[in-house]
């Protein structure tokens, strides 16, 4: 039996290996009445392996107004439409957004068909800890605001996860090396589930010399997976904290200045009160 009518799936297809499209994915797309893909050409090679013959259409972030609305309007007359992107589970730094957002505002059904994810795989299989991760998609390609956006993050404690260009990887593991530290650990996953899979674990600043010193580490599809920051200590405050300390404590004995201070940064009392004792 195919899926029920008037609604937009978002269709995961597989990141290298096509054994890995789950079948409930190859039903939706055979029994849909239209695929919005990212690339159509592109998409042609999945639909001729899985015998699919649904029409395709273009659709991607830099698609008009007039694109988003001849598929919303599809949707509304009670059409199947199923968006996927060129590989991976959609709307993950790729397209889509602006057309889920529409459908949902219009009332469509709007159902996930899950599947292949790039960066939940390397996650999977980096060796570093996964029980708290940020993912933060493509940093800006210049340097400046690259620099600015990994600074930012240099004091998160969770597991940072970056998908990278080939041809920015390099500099972008030098700019990280600098910023987080060349013993941070990290991870290099290319090609993931394709013929060349690489995972490589390092500290950022031997990373980067083994980067540079095989091009073919600088070809195919990149995540890249950071350790994060060390936790501070108890007696450690971050600058703002130290900031709020040292306005009560002009006005306050410390164990009040400390109970005040936990209630307005959240940190432990006893932490704020012990850090107070340092100062004298």
């Amino acid at each position: 039996m195919g899926p029920d009518q008037a609604l937009l799936y978002i269709v995961a297809t597989p990141i290298g290996n096509l054994a890995d499209m789950v079948p409930r994915a190859i039903e939706v797309l055979q029994c849909a009445d239209l695929v919005a893909a990212e690339d159509t050409r592109h998409s042609q090679r999945l639909f001729s392996h899985f015998n699919i013959e649904t029409p395709l259409m273009a659709y991607h972030d830099h698609s008009d107004d007039k694109r988003t609305g001849q598929i919303l309007e599809r949707l509304e007359q009670g059409q199947t439409v199923a968006l996927i992107s060129d590989a991976g589970t959609p709307l993950i730094s790729d397209p889509g957004y602006r057309l889920v957002r529409e459908a949902r505002e219009r009332g469509i059904r709007v159902v996930p068909i899950p599947g292949a994810c790039a960066f939940v795989a390397a996650l999977s299989a980096a060796g570093l800890p996964s029980d708290r991760f940020s993912f933060e998609g493509f940093l800006p390609a210049k340097a400046g605001p690259r620099e600015r956006a990994l600074q930012e993050l240099a004091d998160d404690s969770r597991t940072l996860v970056f998908y990278e260009a080939p041809h920015r990887v390099a500099d972008t593991l030098q700019a990280m090396a600098e910023i987080f530290g060349a013993e941070r650990e990290a991870v290099i996953a290319r090609e993931v589930s394709k013929a060349f899979e690489t995972f490589q674990l390092m500290p950022l600043g031997e990373l980067v010399d083994w980067v540079r010193s095989d091009s073919n580490q600088q070809r195919g599809e990149i995540v890249l997976l950071v350790r994060g920051a060390e936790r501070r200590r108890d007696t450690e405050l971050d600058g703002e904290t130290q900031r709020v300390m040292t306005l009560l404590l002009a006005e306050l004995p410390p164990k009040k200045a400390a109970a005040i201070a936990a209630e307005i940064t959240g940190v432990n009392k006893k932490a704020l009160y012990n850090w107070s004792l340092q100062q004298k």
